[in-house]
């Protein structure tokens, strides 16, 4: 049916400030539903409180209120705008507990103001985990064993029934706040006392652990004629006991069969229709026991949440917007496909490239605090990256972090070599790597590959981490093309003649398509990662732009949506004549550079459209606005490294690069750009080094006469010292280029 002509003004409930577990993945959700609504003629009111957003941008909303998300300044704002709805899916947990205390108050009963998107009941129903349990039990699908307690000597009497080991989970939370696993008895009501704490109802969920077994997510949509679709599916590469914001997963599954993933689908599709969200998303977790195929509901999301940006930047489909349409009484069927242009949106979205996304954790910033990965998420930021195979996906996704890695290792930053391990101390560094590999950490990725690397089977590995064998496959496959690399040099190749003999074309290719950088191979082959350039120059061996198109190819596309792959083929991006400028982004979010970049980086963009400009956006953060198909002429999701943004601007052939608006990635690049014959526009690379330098910045804070505190530039300890004793204590210390 069409949309709903009575609605004519919707209040968007935006999520506030950034936090573990809810950050700018809700700003591109609101932004995109508010985009979608105004299309319609539907006037828009926005109250969020966090001011770095692209949503509580004056020019988005038709009005925007930046105030506190209380439910008293929200009856203020609906008492003066007169809203004849509310929609509170695109706010995360945050909008969803205000839509439920608006509600306890009779806001939405005094005002006649109608809930859009998922009704009370099915929120309560949904977030209150013993209501959730019941509903699960009564369309008879399998849920682990538990109960649900309000003190600490209720959770005992579960646990009589649950055992040992136990995971705890508050109701109403966000981001695993307040749960844990639990080993014993001695840490048990310590940790539920500490549950019932941050839980808003005072109640947690006890539940048998089921640690090892295989995490999975369902993207799932409903409209209001009952068509259900699976947007994405997800697969964690962790097993279940990883919170999934701290895990490595994977779009689409991988390792389930035909018939588990239709059994998943089924109960899925059950799932949202006894809850009842009428009309939009839910992400839908789902566990499976390795072993004998059991699968268990773990959890529901009645909102859009992390998972959908993410799965909307993997498929392509834009889930807050179609959630947005729905809410308002469109149909699956009725709204279009905005890259086909023929496909409506009851078409599931098909795949023929491999998604991998990586969280990202700032514990350099705090290197007391426990690393250790459990059901509570610690991870601030991600990024994704997308490849034709695993491997390819995997070593870009992890050089996008911005951690001084360039892919799985074989970039001289390794813990473990195993080409230096003498013989004796061989079972000595195996030992070490199975005690690293017993407990999930940010760096377990890395070590996965020191122990394929060091004998370790793949079901030997497997057993120890319950990572199931296909990854561990693939990581094989990375780890061979290594020591196949490895073979073939003696002292090094730093005479480039030398280097092509040995290097054939057909292995460079195969290197890159194992997902291999240049400064990898660099490493590998004992070389200058110019000459490697230089090499894949020789051999024109260069990545290839495939389209992002909801539909493994069947259709064209017509959003200009890109990744590359070093797969054989051509590129299928369409250049054109008008003049086009290269934005950079900032990457994953971390402390101290985040959302308020990606601002920056969106109205650039806009800006350059309005100049009659090609505006091109390269990123790799699932979470932005930046990120989205349409804010940009042309968007390449790839990492922001040298190469790859060299290789972006070889295909390209921009008028500039703007490395202005992405925070501290773009800047340690734009010399090197530079060099390279890339222009960059606005700031000079030579006058952003002389800020970046804190000795060249002192010594032009001298020159001009301004007055600044005593200081001094250290480059060791040394140094150091000599200069704390000179100006006394106490002092700051500062890096540079940071």
């Amino acid at each position: 049916m069409p949309k709903n002509e009575k609605i004519k003004s919707i209040l968007v409930l935006g999520s506030g400030p950034i936090v573990i577990g809810q950050a700018c993945e809700f700003d591109y959700s609101g932004t995109q539903a508010i985009r979608a609504l105004k299309e319609e003629g539907i006037r828009v009111i926005l109250v969020n409180s966090n001011p770095a957003t692209i949503m509580t941008d004056p020019s988005i909303a038709d009005a925007t209120y930046v105030e506190p998300l209380e439910a008293d300044m929200v009856e203020r704002i609906i008492e003066k705008e007169r809203p004849d709805s509310v929609l509170p899916t695109m706010g995360g947990q945050t909008a969803l507990n205000l839509a439920m205390d608006l509600d306890a108050v009779g806001v939405f009963q005094r005002h006649s103001v109608r809930l859009l998107g998922a009704s009370v009941r099915s929120i309560r129903m949904a977030e209150d985990r013993e209501q959730f349990h019941s509903a699960m039990c009564r369309i008879g699908l399998d849920m682990p064993v538990g109960g649900f307690a309000k003190s600490v000597d209720d959770a005992r009497a579960i646990l009589e029934k649950t055992k040992l080991p136990a995971i705890i989970r508050p109701s109403f939370t966000l981001g695993g706040v307040g749960g844990s696993v639990v080993y014993n008895n001695e840490e048990f009501d310590k940790a539920v006392s500490w549950g019932l704490a941050r839980s808003p109802i005072s109640e947690v969920l006890i539940e048998e652990a089921l640690i090892g077994w295989k995490e999975f997510e369902l993207e799932v949509m409903r409209d209001s004629a009952d068509q259900c679709v699976v947007i994405c599916s997800i697969e964690n590469l962790d097993p279940l006991g990883v919170h999934t914001g701290d895990s490595i997963t994977v779009a689409p599954v991988m390792t389930l069969t035909d018939k588990e993933y239709q059994q998943m689908r089924d109960a899925a599709f059950a799932v949202i229709r006894e809850i009842g969200v009428d009309t939009g998303g839910s992400n839908i977790q789902f566990a499976v026991n390795p072993k004998n195929g059991r699968i268990v509901v773990i959890e529901m999301n009645p909102r859009v949440s992390r998972s959908s940006a993410l799965a909307s930047k993997a498929t392509g489909f834009p889930i807050a917007r179609i959630a947005a349409k729905l809410a308002i009484g469109y149909r699956l069927d009725e709204i279009t496909n905005a890259i086909t242009q023929k496909t409506p949106a009851c078409f599931e979205p098909a795949l023929d490239y491999i998604v991998v996304k990586i969280p990202r954790w700032t514990f350099e910033k705090f290197p007391t605090v426990n690393q250790t990965l459990g059901s509570q998420m610690k991870s601030v930021g991600e990024v994704m990256a997308i490849g034709r195979t695993f491997p390819e996906a995997l070593q870009k996704a992890l050089r996008s972090l911005e951690q001084d890695r360039y892919g799985l290792g074989a970039d001289d930053r390794d813990v473990i070599s195993s080409d230096h391990i003498e013989p004796h101390l061989l079972s000595e560094w195996r030992a070490i790597v199975r005690r690293k590999l017993s407990t999930p950490r940010p760096e377990n990725i890395f070590y996965l590959r020191y122990a394929l690397q060091l004998g370790l089977s793949v079901e030997e590995v497997a057993q120890i981490t319950g990572i199931d064998g296909w990854f561990l496959d693939q990581i094989s496959v990375i780890v061979d093309m290594e020591k196949q690399l490895r073979s073939i040099v003696s002292s090094g190749y730093q005479d480039f003649t030398q280097l092509r003999k040995a290097v054939s074309k057909s292995l460079l290719f195969e290197a890159k398509q194992t997902g291999f950088s240049d400064v990898q191979l660099a490493h590998l082959l004992k070389t200058a990662v110019d000459n490697i350039r230089r090499l894949r120059e020789v051999h024109n061996v260069k990545p290839n732009y495939l389209s992002v198109d909801t539909c493994a190819a069947e259709f064209e596309a017509h959003t200009p949506y890109y990744y590359s792959s070093y797969e054989t083929g051509k590129s299928e991006v369409i250049v054109g004549n008008k003049p086009r400028i290269i934005v950079l982004g900032s990457g994953p979010n971390r402390i101290g550079q985040g959302i308020e970049f990606d601002y920056c980086c969106v109205h650039a963009s806009f800006a350059l459209r309005d100049e009659g400009y090609t505006s091109i956006m390269v990123n790799c953060n699932p979470e932005t606005v930046s990120t989205d198909y349409d804010i940009s002429g042309r968007l390449y999701f790839e990492p922001v490294t040298l190469e790859d943004v060299l290789e972006i601007c070889m295909n390209e052939k921009p008028d500039g690069v703007i490395v202005q608006f992405g925070g501290q990635t773009p800047l340690k690049i734009a010399k090197q750009l530079s060099e390279n014959g890339v222009s960059i526009l606005g700031t000079s690379p030579e006058r952003i080094a002389d800020a970046e330098d804190r000795q060249k910045f002192g010594a032009l804070i001298r020159s001009l006469g301004i007055l600044h505190p005593p200081y001094g530039i250290a480059h060791d300890f040394n140094e150091a010292e000599e200069i704390s004793d000179n100006i006394g204590f106490p002092i700051l210390v500062r890096p540079s280029f940071v």
